[in-house]
């Protein structure tokens, strides 16, 4: 399969549908460009590929990205679980009961073989939705950044979540918060972590925001052209969520041969 067929697979949804990957109806509106820690609230159905995972009760846990009408890339450390979670569509104020959500069950959850829980090395897990996602202006996928794909450094990116406001509280905001935050050299993100960083991960931040608990799992997406494109996955950080310690997301081009082979096989 050429490198040109696999991008144009994961970007454009299943045939018929005129939502291209990466590519909003609604557009954010960007300060800076600038909480999440020292975040901001975003347009309603700006984020479109942003998901919400959940337990029975409705609690949130962590985030995803869906990358076609029927996967969602999300963390490994998330746990996630088909008979208990659910995957929510379309949500951007949590405290609301007007909005046109899409609940979706899971039928697969395949999760990186070599994962591992101590390093956070491969953090990445695939879910595969039982129905395949309705495709509308609040809900379409995420272009996924190729494995030859090279960033550099203080590219400013963004990320979403509705993960905690503050490391000091338990506090989730209702609505979807969004940040724009720099990437980091390797070199400068080891100067803070030293060994801890692996050729599977990204980092970005240390510059006065930050994901926090909650956003796990999420997107860390930066503009290609004119499409957004998934470069990372909200994987760990500081446990307050210190804002000047740049943040880890796994490294989706390093990961992105193995996405294509779970879902060409799956």
């Amino acid at each position: 399969m050429s490198m040109g067929f696999l991008w144009l697979f994961s970007c454009l949804a299943l045939i018929g549908s005129s939502y291209a990957c990466g590519v909003q109806s609604i557009r954010p509106s960007i300060s800076n460009y600038n909480r999440i820690v020292n975040g901001e609230n975003a347009v309603s159905g700006s984020w479109p590929w942003q998901v919400s995972l959940q337990d029975g009760s409705g609690f949130h846990f962590c985030g995803g990205s869906l990358i076609n009408q029927y996967w969602v890339a999300t963390a490994a450390h998330c746990n996630v679980s088909p008979s208990r979670h659910y995957v929510i569509l379309g949500e951007h104020d949590r405290s609301s009961s007007a909005e046109p959500i899409q609940v979706k069950n899971i039928a697969k959850a395949i999760t990186h073989p070599y994962w591992n829980s101590n390093t956070f090395n491969n953090d990445i897990t695939l879910l595969k939705l039982s129905t395949p996602a309705t495709l509308n202006t609040r809900v379409s996928p995420l272009c996924l950044g190729a494995s030859s794909d090279v960033l550099p450094s203080g590219i400013v990116c963004v990320t979403t979540g509705w993960g905690r406001t503050s490391g000091n509280s338990n506090t989730s905001p209702a609505r979807l918060q969004q940040v724009a935050i720099p990437l980091v050299t390797v070199a400068q993100c080891k100067q803070y972590w030293g060994s801890k960083i692996t050729e599977t991960m990204i980092c970005a931040g240390g510059a006065g925001a930050s994901s926090c608990q909650g956003d796990s799992g999420g997107p860390l997406v930066c503009q290609k052209g004119s499409a957004w494109t998934l470069y990372g996955i909200v994987s760990w950080g500081t446990g307050n969520c210190n804002v000047q310690a740049p943040a880890m997301y796994a490294r989706v081009t390093y990961l992105r041969s193995w996405i294509d082979q779970v879902i060409a096989t799956n």
